[in-house]
């Protein structure tokens, strides 16, 4: 067995497509890993894989022109799960895809094929939530901040939403678990960014009346609860937790 291990992002994963398929050794003698797992197979031979531009626009060519848009999505969704075997789930998916067609997002009985519409939906599915999850706080200087912790790397899918919505607005949405931000301008475009976040909570500290306005908000959350209807299964399952942290009507006011 010959491992590519690559890095653990869009590009990344598909140069270690691209050099597994291209060494010839034969799709069941080959698996790609993200590097960096630590778990090294025994008997095994391992290749280290070099992103290159290059390299993944071709793949993302043949995906388009073989499979279309719509795989190409799914192929990119999956690249921001946080599952570990991510790059090898999208290269066996792939062997199917670009032989078959557009059609393979509806053969679900191979299992290469429902492992990656399983990653996809958990990455949309936590996307949408986080969506409406999502609570800003105003910075002295105007901007907006808001942060979160997804199990996946959605951030890139919730930028665009943001951008549409807060178009006139300078506003920052910052991943604590992977130290990154989609961080947009007004009336301009958003990119994404390596972003140690203290300054803002500094910034946010010393924002004015924005405490004020925060404990307005928890004070009106509590007061329109009914108590009567008070159903926490109900609430977790709408609402987990893990969400909870970051809304301002489940912090504790200053």
């Amino acid at each position: 067995m010959t491992v590519f291990t690559c890095a653990d992002s869009f590009e990344g994963i598909l140069c270690g497509v691209y050099d597994a398929w291209m060494s010839r050794l034969g799709h069941a003698n080959v698996c790609l890993e993200l590097a960096d797992m630590g778990n090294l197979r025994m008997f095994a031979e391992y290749r280290q894989v070099e992103e290159d531009p290059e390299k993944a626009d071709r793949v993302i060519g043949a995906i388009r022109r073989k499979a279309g848009q719509g795989v190409y999505e799914c192929v990119y969704h999956a690249s921001l799960s946080c599952e570990e075997q991510k790059a090898d789930r999208i290269y066996r998916f792939l062997v199917y895809a670009l032989h078959t067609g557009p059609e393979i997002v509806g053969m679900l009985h191979i299992p290469a094929v429902y492992e990656l519409f399983r990653m996809n939906r958990f990455v949309t599915n936590e996307a949408m939530h986080m969506i409406e999850f999502v609570r800003f706080s105003q910075t002295e200087g105007g901007i907006l901040f808001g942060t979160a912790a997804p199990k996946n790397d959605v951030v890139p899918l919730m930028a665009p939403h943001f951008a549409d919505r807060l178009n006139a607005e300078n506003w920052v949405i910052y991943d604590e678990k992977r130290r990154k931000a989609a961080i947009h301008r007004a009336m301009g475009e958003w990119i994404l960014a390596e972003l140690p976040d203290d300054s803002f909570r500094r910034r946010l500290a010393e924002a004015g009346d924005q405490a004020e306005f925060e404990n307005l908000w928890r004070t009106y959350h509590k007061h329109i609860a009914i108590a009567e209807r008070t159903n926490p299964r109900c609430q977790m399952n709408h609402l987990p937790l893990r969400f909870r942290p970051y809304m301002t009507e489940f912090q504790k006011g200053v």
